[in-house]
């Protein structure tokens, strides 16, 4: 488990994914060994899986943000792994997440405007494999988007 030295570090983390050891090991009040000391633990331990880039998909022309619930086919016992086989083939498919209840799954899909969507809908969203119920949420805007929690 963490301890506060650890979650200082991770808030500053947090703060600038892109922030040196140098000024993180200032920042975080460690010396830069015992940084990398920590840093190392929290990766091998699972806490720091990766540092990742958040690509902003309407800078690079994607304009449409498309929220898809399926419900698949249970009399199909390969639904599941089928389905998911067929998605992850579908580049403008960023997101695949199971679900337990009434929706299955949920795909986050883009497109570059409503005509891309569409030949997208048409040519690889509606030949997706055992689907019995689908809904689609197209997204507005963003109020809140935030990776983290306060540590």
């Amino acid at each position: 488990m963490p301890d506060a030295t650890d979650r200082r570090i991770l808030r500053q983390l947090l703060l600038d994914p892109e922030i040196g050891n140098a000024e993180l090991a200032e920042r975080a009040g460690v010396t830069p060994a015992s940084l990398w000391r920590r840093l190392d633990r929290m990766r091998e331990t699972g806490v720091i899986r990766a540092v990742e880039s958040r690509i902003d998909w309407r800078k690079l022309g994607y304009e449409v943000q498309v929220s898809l619930r399926f419900t698949l086919d249970k009399t199909e016992p390969r639904a599941f792994d089928n389905f998911v086989a067929a998605a992850r083939k579908v580049p403008e498919v960023t997101e695949i997440q199971t679900f337990l209840g009434s929706v299955d799954l949920r795909l986050s899909v883009i497109a570059r405007d409503m005509a891309h969507w569409q030949d997208l809908y048409r040519d690889s969203i509606l030949t997706l494999p055992h689907v019995s119920d689908s809904d689609a949420l197209m997204l507005v805007s963003t109020i809140k988007d935030v990776q983290e929690l306060s540590l």
